[in-house]
């Protein structure tokens, strides 16, 4: 038996009637939309336009992926978010904006660390993902689970003043490792924290993204699976590269163990356990006291330079690179702005033999 397309109500035609006025899309291609699932993994600088294009398009159930807070930095180009909502966790704020966009489709927060052990049981619930992550181990992580599962996903990615665009895993097509079989050297692509990128560029990328989506919910255009959309913000050129499926990357039945390790990053088990956690207070008294003590500021050299508190600057994506240089039986307390860098420095530095580490909760929001 045919599944029944859910109804729309007189206020849900009214909304989306100049939808309702394209052939290509009508009140069938409405309905699919509403009956649709989609999973957007990271709620940031692509993830927020995305998210807010799907949800005005309608699509009826849309899952928020991130377990990140809003920091300031990100104010200038993660269009979602506002001064007052630093500090607070990225899906949850997005989520709320959303209803306030539209409140006839449903949202559903993930507020965890993405891994192997939870990726295939939280994307069989969705039909599609678009893949709005920042790191290669995520990116890797998305694309197995989907071609385990079968579903298409739709990929993103931006570099300073340049973007890419493409879909994976759709009707037999190519996958992820199709277009990079292996990943990059650690360090070889920094990400927007370490080299920083064109405010307006994941916006650019993202709506790309989401039109994606789109036309693979209503079946219709011709969607980018097997090419590759390079976009230059700088001089507005546009080009195309084409890729094929190797089978081997088609046929996956089952998840790595750890992709970050895949990836030559800190471990993912250790990542998804939170470091101990040290309060501003705790903090200035141990100062006060005298007992030996490394301060790591792991955010980047601009931060630094608006403000610091004394501590030794070596940015999260250099760290890996000057764990030799440091004393692993010296205390250490990490900070950043929020607590979110500092934390999977903390963690880097345990994984690799360091005795007593802590991250200073809430970064300098109490300092």
């Amino acid at each position: 038996m045919l599944p029944v397309e859910p109804t729309l109500s007189a206020a849900e035609t009214n909304r989306y009637s100049r939808h309702l006025l394209l052939p290509e899309i009508g009140l069938a291609g409405q309905q699919k939309l509403k009956a649709a699932r989609v999973l957007v993994v990271g709620c940031g600088g692509l993830g927020s336009p995305v998210l807010q294009y799907l949800a005005a398009a309608g699509v009826g159930t849309l899952g928020l992926l991130d377990f990140d807070t809003v920091d300031d930095s990100n104010l200038q180009r993660q269009v979602l978010f506002a001064t007052a909502d630093v500090g607070q966790p990225k899906a949850a704020v997005a989520a709320e904006k959303l209803r306030a966009q539209n409140p006839f489709i449903t949202l559903h927060t993930h507020q965890i660390l993405l891994s192997a052990a939870n990726a295939l049981a939280l994307f069989a619930g969705y039909d599609l993902v678009v893949d709005c992550s920042d790191n290669f181990a995520t990116r890797y992580l998305v694309n197995d689970a989907c071609v385990v599962l079968g579903k298409p996903l739709v990929f993103g990615a931006i570099f300073k003043f340049e973007g890419q665009v493409s879909v994976f895993n759709y009707q037999n097509g190519p996958t992820y490792r199709c277009l990079h079989p292996v990943p990059p050297a650690p360090g070889d692509a920094p990400n927007c924290a370490q080299i920083g990128v064109l405010g307006v560029l994941p916006g650019l990328i993202g709506t790309m993204q989401a039109n994606e989506a789109l036309k693979i919910i209503l079946e219709i255009g011709e969607v980018l699976s097997g090419r590759l959309l390079l976009v230059d913000a700088l001089s507005m050129r546009f080009q195309t590269i084409r890729f094929r499926a190797a089978a081997a990357n088609q046929q996956l039945t089952a998840l790595a163990d750890d992709y970050a390790a895949f990836c030559g990053e800190a471990p993912m088990a250790a990542l998804a356990a939170r470091a101990p956690e040290i309060s501003a207070d705790d903090l200035k008294a141990w100062q006060h006291s005298g007992r030996p003590l490394l301060l790591l500021d792991v955010r980047e050299p601009h931060e630094y330079a608006r403000r610091n508190i004394g501590g030794q600057l070596v940015p999260l994506g250099q760290l890996a690179a000057h764990l030799a240089g440091l004393r692993p039986e010296v205390p250490v307390v990490v900070h950043c702005a929020s607590g979110m860098r500092s934390q999977q420095a903390a963690q880097l530095l345990l994984a690799n033999g360091f005795a007593e580490v802590y991250s200073l909760r809430d970064g300098l929001a109490d300092f």
